[in-house]
């Protein structure tokens, strides 16, 4: 089968707003529903890569290699999470693409194995250069990460403002296809003015509902480097959230 569109890149410039977190919960309700799915290490520090039951600093090929000359095939394996969910890694060899390599070979790369998957979560890193350009290169959308502080939507316009350069130097393809909000408290006065801030700035239409709720058993299922959805009842909000955005990216991505 050929799954074209489904090359999915999460960002944000800010760290801590969560694009890992996010990153690995779509993949585990991907996994949830039976769907497989291929998440692409693009951090040096490798968040991902660890979560997923692989040490960055033992790999062999990783993406740092990927956007280099080896194939994506020669890179993905299997994740500790079961054979639905695959992984290209990440390394700290990564820290050198920072400053080179070729998008358009990257892009290829990635397309060459998208076909084997419903889709393919890029996860960036905290930045705006090199690594975070390749990944929006390779991708056919781009979903931002924020939380409701306002550290958290800092820079929200500089993002958008990358995706429109990728879109117009390297890869015509790519759409701003959404904003998700993490960690969102129950009850603060505070997030609620930033949610409000956020919709003045990219719009209604633009932000994915549900939010994720603020929840302590999403860092201990980090911690634990299981998928959210492995916790039962004790992450049944959270876990019930990425059920209906991973279900709102299928219809987005035709996955």
């Amino acid at each position: 089968m050929v799954l074209m569109g489904r090359v999915v890149a999460i960002l944000n410039q800010k760290g801590g707003v969560g694009k890992t977190t996010v990153t690995l919960g779509l993949a585990s309700a991907a996994a949830n529903a039976g769907r497989r799915v291929l998440v692409v290490d693009m951090d040096p520090q490798g968040s991902s890569t660890w979560v997923l039951g692989v040490d960055p600093s033992e790999v062999e090929n990783s993406t740092a290699e990927v956007m280099g000359r080896i194939s994506a095939a020669k890179a993905m394996m299997p994740s500790a999470w079961g054979g639905e969910v695959w992984l290209i890694p990440s390394s700290p060899r990564l820290l050198a693409r920072d400053h080179g390599g070729s998008p358009a070979r990257f892009r290829e790369a990635i397309h060459a194995v998208a076909d084997q998957f419903h889709a393919v979560l890029i996860d960036c890193p905290p930045s705006l250069g090199s690594l975070s350009t390749a990944g929006l290169s390779a991708a056919d959308h781009a979903v931002i990460v924020v939380d409701p502080s306002a550290l958290g939507l800092r820079g929200i316009s500089a993002v958008a403002d990358l995706v429109d350069e990728v879109w117009d130097v390297h890869n015509p393809e790519l759409q701003l296809t959404g904003v998700v909000v993490n960690k969102v408290p129950a009850i603060s006065g505070e997030a609620d003015r930033r949610y409000d801030e956020l919709i003045r700035i990219v719009g209604k239409r633009a932000i994915w509902q549900p939010v994720i709720p603020h929840r302590v058993i999403v860092n201990e299922a980090i911690g634990d480097r299981r998928p959210i959805h492995a916790y039962g009842s004790r992450s049944a909000d959270v876990s019930n959230a990425f059920d209906q955005l991973w279900a709102k990216l299928r219809r987005a991505t035709k996955a």
